[in-house]
């Protein structure tokens, strides 16, 4: 990726290319979570960093944060999924809300490091 995209540019790549992707069940899977996941970072080539099951009272959602770029143009996103289906939410960290967003960079400088180090 040559230019950095604003993030809302990024949010609306990304959605574009999700129609297809989002599974039709009503319980979403880990592994279903992880090929659209999959999908999603294929479209912009971005990379995965991490991701969890995250239960909030009775609902639950399937959370993804990926990187695009890399050193100073890196942007860092946040893929969700609820647990009993819908749609797959794509947002920057930045522009997030959810409490997952802010460990995405934290836990990419953690990699860097270790590449480092190794």
């Amino acid at each position: 990726m040559d230019a950095q995209l604003d993030d809302k540019a990024l949010e609306s790549t990304l959605a574009d290319s999700l129609d297809d992707l989002t599974p039709d069940t009503k319980t979403v899977s880990e592994d279903e979570f992880a090929e659209v996941v999959g999908g999603a970072l294929e479209a912009v080539g971005g990379t995965l960093l991490f991701k969890m099951r995250v239960e909030n009272g009775a609902d639950g959602e399937h959370v993804a944060a990926a990187c695009i770029g890399d050193a100073g143009n890196r942007q860092f996103l946040l893929l969700t999924l609820p647990t009993s289906g819908g749609a797959l939410k794509v947002e920057t960290a930045a522009r997030s809300t959810n409490p997952v967003a802010g460990i995405a960079a934290a836990y990419a400088g953690l990699m860097d490091a270790f590449k480092t180090a190794a």
